[in-house]
């Protein structure tokens, strides 16, 4: 019989051996971004992903280019399916009884049928597990907004009264300083130096986002920014260990958009290759620490355009894998939700929860948001609730 997650804080709960070990939760939801499935499908995918921005059609026909350039398809959905097969499979290999339903915010299959289908077949409570492994109003706050709006498409399907919740939903904490993430990093990355002098420099690259963005993030613990140069000191120093010589890093940014007079996030990825080839760096190994997939802002703008930036100035470069189906980042995943089902049988109970597993310089961010947490712009309440907080409307 598998236990439940080993405490590591001496005040935290125990939980009867007969206790299922994913208890309270008997539904897992893979909480994604979404992608088109085909050249028809990606300017409606784009207005969904753009809606209430005012951005008119000609500039979404412009991304949409990128979409194209691969067949009109995103792979995104072809990796989520992977991560739902390996995620069953590791439960499955721990003998732990939780199916796992994939949900988008932006295209089928949306979150709101998953929702349904869940609720269909007797679930009550469902632990969510977001394809974003760092905390902010991207990869934060507007799933939960999104999340939100479903469970309320949801209640109004069955037309309960406002406050009335069929299904409750809660989430994994963000995940960047978590041992399987890191490790699979570590691997990939060691993987790639196999192909690259053992000088080159490795240049990890994330999302950009808007400085005002970047300000809300920091609000309930460390920004956006630092959460990822902690998990590229973490890997760079694993990496280096492993491969017996100094790794040399930096962070870049790419896909950035919005207007030129709104600053983001930089350098852009390809402006510091640029600077590190002037510099006289001769080799690099682009490493997207910032994505757990291969998906769309992969695909195109390393593989594509940074790459080829790369080639053009002569530098010996490869792109290292992201952590996709990695089993130490499947197996960390799963460590990750039998970590909240253990806090919320805690919480359930009145008692002290396990203290979450971390590496590096920051203590494990919280599963349910406060008030004022990964916000958009800091210090401005949107007006629109997001789920998984103390107060949906913080």
């Amino acid at each position: 019989m598998i236990e439940p997650v080993a405490p590591t804080s001496s005040t935290s709960s125990t939980v009867p051996s007969q206790t299922p070990v994913a208890a309270p939760y008997d539904a897992l939801l893979l909480y994604s971004f979404g992608g088109p499935d085909g050249p028809d499908d990606v300017l409606p995918f784009l207005r969904n992903v753009t809606a209430g921005k005012g951005i008119p059609d000609e500039r979404l026909a412009e991304v949409a280019e990128h979409y194209h350039h691969f067949g009109g398809r995103s792979p995104i959905n072809g990796q989520n399916l992977a991560l739902q097969r390996a995620l069953a499979d590791e439960l499955a290999r721990r003998g732990v009884d939780l199916p796992v339903l994939w949900g988008n915010r932006n295209w089928a299959p949306y979150t709101r049928d998953a929702l349904r289908a869940a609720l269909a077949d007797g679930s009550r409570r469902v632990v969510a597990l977001v394809t974003s492994a760092y905390a902010s109003y991207s990869g934060c706050r507007q799933y939960r907004e999104d999340l939100w709006g479903a469970l309320e498409d949801v209640r109004e399907d069955l037309g309960l009264p406002a406050g009335e919740q069929p299904i409750a939903v809660d989430k994994v904490r963000a995940y960047y300083n978590h041992p399987g993430f890191v490790e699979a990093n570590t691997d990939a990355l060691v993987e790639a130096f196999e192909k690259v002098p053992a000088d080159a420099r490795v240049v990890f690259v994330t999302h950009s986002i808007p400085d005002t963005m970047e300000a809300a993030s920091g609000f309930a613990g460390p920004s956006y920014r630092a959460q990822h140069l902690d998990v590229a000191a973490q890997v760079a120093s694993a990496a280096a260990a492993r491969l017996g010589h100094d790794v040399a890093w930096d962070l870049a940014f790419c896909s950035r958009s919005g207007p030129p007079s709104q600053p983001w996030l930089e350098p852009d990825v390809n402006d510091h290759v640029r600077e590190l080839a002037a510099g006289g760096t001769t080799a690099v190994v682009i490493a997207p620490i910032g994505f757990v997939s291969d998906h769309m802002e992969v695909a195109f703008d390393l593989d594509t355009e940074a790459l080829e930036t790369a080639a053009g100035l002569g530098l010996t470069a490869v792109r290292a894998d992201s952590v996709g189906t990695r089993e130490p980042f499947v197996r960390g995943l799963v460590d990750l939700v039998l970590e909240r089902a253990a806090t919320a049988r805690a919480l359930d109970a009145g008692e002290q929860p396990p203290v979450g597993v971390t590496v590096g310089a920051h203590p494990p961010r919280r599963d349910v948001c406060p008030v004022g947490c990964c916000r958009q712009r800091d210090g401005v309440d949107s007006g629109i609730p997001a789920a998984c907080s103390v107060d949906p409307l913080g």
